[in-house]
């Protein structure tokens, strides 16, 4: 009885055992399962971003206390103008007409990969629309050199990202009585970016829309928070994003693959007024290193293929999806329209002439 209790027993746990070993095994499968996507998820999030550490370039960064900055000789950063240096910021002008200024890297950036963060402020009494007229941040072959671009030469050579607060070509179309479409209008003050390789001239009158390769509206004026601007050039890739909203977070504004800019310029922030004014100030402009990672097969292409003129990859595709989306609503409609009384007509034609047809076939039998 001992024995066979003990066998039935033994029997009981075997199949305990059994079932659950049956049970736990999906459990141990579905943990591995996850682990291998999270781990695959994570290594493909790796490749998609590529960068691994940023570093701080104090040589090309500037901030508080701004300790000898305009001094010649004892800083990396040079005053032009109008600018000049409190204990809170960097004026590039003040709230004053017919101003221009600017601060300029004395040292190139020889970095292949780097990242832009820029701390500014544009304030003053102006009402809405009523001020101007921006300030830009350069990356550029020329420095140093006064102008009308943002208080920058023309025809430059290199990047230049603006933050424009007045809008010249509404301004225009309504003294011109032009209709002006909500679909072509913009929101100011507007961000965009533009490359130039030395020839290509920044149209004021039309707020840079014939060069610019993107851009977004921000708000920027007058606000009691920080404002950011984010600048990024990463394995030829142009992206700028803005923080804005106080919330310290970065909102996209424009993302541009191809870009091709050389190294060895110089890093750059300037701004004017014209008629109209504002205090234009930067805070802080820091400058990252990315170490990113590359394939052999991109390493070795970059290394065969130098830039030395700043261009972008498909500039012409990018101007005719401008073109096709700046179409205004009212161009749209009379097209349909036309289309459609096009239509209508060939089918009143095709009536008349099928009546016609008809009516010499009819008489043929009588």
């Amino acid at each position: 009885m001992a024995a066979a209790t003990s066998n039935n027993y033994e029997e009981s746990k075997s199949l305990f055992s059994f079932i659950l070993t049956r049970q736990t095994m999906p459990f141990k499968s579905y943990w591995t399962a996850a682990l291998l996507i999270l781990t695959l998820g994570r290594c493909f999030a790796d490749d998609d971003h590529h960068e691994l550490e940023e570093f701080l370039k104090r040589e090309y960064s500037l901030s508080k206390p701004y300790q000898g900055v305009g001094s010649a000789g004892s800083s990396h950063w040079e005053l032009m103008g109008d600018a000049m240096v409190t204990t809170d910021q960097v004026r590039l002008t003040p709230d004053m007409q017919s101003r221009q200024g600017a601060v300029w890297s004395r040292i190139p950036c020889h970095l292949r990969d780097w990242e832009m963060q820029v701390h500014f402020k544009i304030h003053g009494q102006g009402k809405k629309n009523l001020n101007g007229d921006g300030l830009a941040i350069w990356y550029t072959k020329e420095r140093m050199q006064k102008g009308p671009v943002f208080g920058n030469v023309d025809n430059f050579t290199g990047l230049g990202v603006f933050v424009d607060t007045y809008p010249n070509e509404e301004k225009q179309s309504e003294a011109q009585k032009k209709r002006y479409t909500p679909r072509t209008q913009r929101i100011f003050p507007f961000v965009l970016a533009m490359v130039g390789n030395g020839s290509i001239s920044y149209d004021h009158e039309r707020d840079g829309r014939p060069t610019e390769l993107g851009g977004c509206n921000a708000m920027v004026r007058n606000l009691k928070h920080d404002t950011f601007l984010f600048i990024r050039y990463v394995r030829r890739r142009l992206t700028v994003m803005i923080d804005i909203e106080g919330q310290h977070e970065w909102r996209d504004c424009l993302d541009i693959p191809g870009v091709r800019l050389p190294q060895g310029y110089y890093f750059g922030a300037s701004a004017i007024t014209g008629d109209l004014s504002d205090n234009h100030d930067v805070i802080s402009l820091k400058l990252y290193q990315l170490t990113v990672l590359r394939s052999q097969k991109e390493e070795e292409e970059e290394e065969e293929e130098e830039i030395t003129i700043p261009s972008v990859d498909d500039l012409e595709l990018l101007r005719m999806g401008e073109g096709e989306e700046g179409m205004s609503g009212i161009a749209v409609f009379f097209t349909v329209l036309f289309s459609l009384l096009g239509c209508f007509l060939l089918v009143v034609v095709g009536l008349v002439v099928y009546s016609h047809w008809s009516e010499n076939r009819r008489k043929r039998f009588y």
